[in-house]
């Protein structure tokens, strides 16, 4: 590949996606060299690949996408949900997976207009609008699991996987709300003017992704 304009920019999840994102790459033949799965920068290129890997907080990649300072990105569907921004979902990786879920002390009892406390308030308030219920969402940054504990929220809706941190906080899965995997995204210009590099890195991927199945 010749030039900046060629080469792909992809948006990168920083942490426990990444590695697996990665290692799916590199299973599609990419040659991203593995001591990139530790590093601190920002901005990595792979040249002999034509790509560019910008490092983001996962929520910040479909908007990375969107303005197009990426062509594409790899994210998980909880972010796409929330943040409802104007890209192509182009892939299911496969990677990733958890699930989004209604959480809550075993004794809750239903109240009038309960609190809901959650990282995800679109989410929330999309999901309790089409059961009909009534709450006030309360939007949290970080530790979730906290705010039933100590009387902020009655539920909380946040991501689980293996469900230890509920077990052991003394939380109980009471609903879930829908399954949750990476998905690769892609920029609606970029997906025009670089279809080709796009179309065969998504044909790569979706062969691995199918042989590992």
């Amino acid at each position: 590949m010749s030039g900046n304009r060629d080469i792909l920019k992809v948006a990168m999840p920083k942490g426990r996606i990444y590695k697996q994102a990665s290692r799916l790459f590199r299973e599609a033949g990419l040659p991203i060299p593995s001591d990139f799965d530790d590093t601190r920068k920002l901005i990595i290129e792979v040249p002999e690949a034509g790509m560019e890997f910008i490092m983001a907080k996962p929520v910040d990649v479909p908007t990375y996408v969107e303005y197009g300072v990426a062509d594409i990105g790899v994210v998980g569907k909880d972010v796409l949900m929330e943040e409802n921004k104007d890209v192509y979902e182009l892939l299911d990786l496969g990677i990733a997976k958890c699930r989004m879920s209604v959480i809550g002390l075993p004794d809750w009892k239903p109240v009038i207009n309960p609190r809901v406390a959650t990282k995800y308030p679109n989410v929330a308030s999309q999901y309790f609008r089409e059961q009909g219920q009534q709450v006030e969402v309360i939007k949290l940054n970080g530790s979730i699991e906290l705010a039933p504990l100590i009387g902020l929220a009655d539920r909380i809706v946040d991501m689980v996987e293996t469900g230890q941190t509920l077990r052991e906080n003394g939380l109980v899965e009471m609903e879930s709300i829908f399954g949750i995997t990476s998905r690769l995204i892609a920029n609606r210009v970029s997906y025009r003017m670089k279809n080709e590099a796009i179309q065969s890195l998504c044909d790569r991927l979706q062969a691995s992704i199918s042989a590992r199945v």
